[in-house]
C-alpha cells in the first residue's frame, strides 16, 4: 500500500472517530431527552387522571350533601309548619273558640255556662260527633 493511500485510510478514520466522537454524545443527549420528554407526559397524563379522578368523587360528595341539604331544609319546613299550627290551635284554645273539642257530648251540659262556644243550640259539630255518626 502507498503512503498516500495509508494516509487517506487515516484520515478517513480520523473524521469517522471526529464524528462518532460529536455526534454520538448529541444522539445520546438527543434519546435522553426524548426520553426525558415521554416519562414527564406520563407523569402528565397520570396526574390528570389522579385530578379528574378526585374531582369526580367530590363532585359525587357535592351532588349527596346538596340532596341531603334538602331534605334537611324540607324537614325543617314541615317542622316549622308544624309549629306554625300548633301555635295556631293554642290560639284557638287560649281564645275559647275549640272548646267543643275539649268537652264531650255528654258533658255538654256541664260545661254550657262556662264556654259561650258550647250553647246546646249550637249547630256546630266536632269531628268526634261525625266520626260517630258515620260508624
Amino acid at each position: 500500500m502507498s503512503t498516500g493511500a495509508i494516509v487517506a485510510i487515516v484520515v478517513v478514520v480520523l473524521i469517522i472517530v471526529l464524528l462518532l466522537a460529536v455526534v454520538m454524545p448529541r444522539a445520546r443527549a438527543k434519546a435522553q431527552q426524548r426520553r426525558a420528554a415521554k416519562e414527564l407526559d406520563s407523569r402528565r397524563e397520570r396526574a390528570a387522571d389522579q385530578h379528574r379522578e378526585a374531582g369526580s368523587q367530590r363532585e359525587q360528595a357535592a351532588e349527596a350533601a346538596e340532596r341531603r341539604a334538602r331534605e334537611a331544609e324540607q324537614i325543617a319546613r314541615r317542622e316549622r309548619a308544624e309549629a306554625e299550627l300548633h301555635q295556631e290551635r293554642a290560639t284557638t284554645h287560649e281564645q275559647g273558640l275549640a272548646d267543643h273539642e275539649l268537652v264531650e257530648d255528654d258533658e255538654r251540659d256541664r260545661f254550657a255556662d262556662a264556654s259561650p262556644s258550647l250553647d246546646r243550640t249550637d249547630d256546630r259539630t266536632d269531628d268526634r260527633t261525625d266520626d260517630r255518626a258515620r260508624r
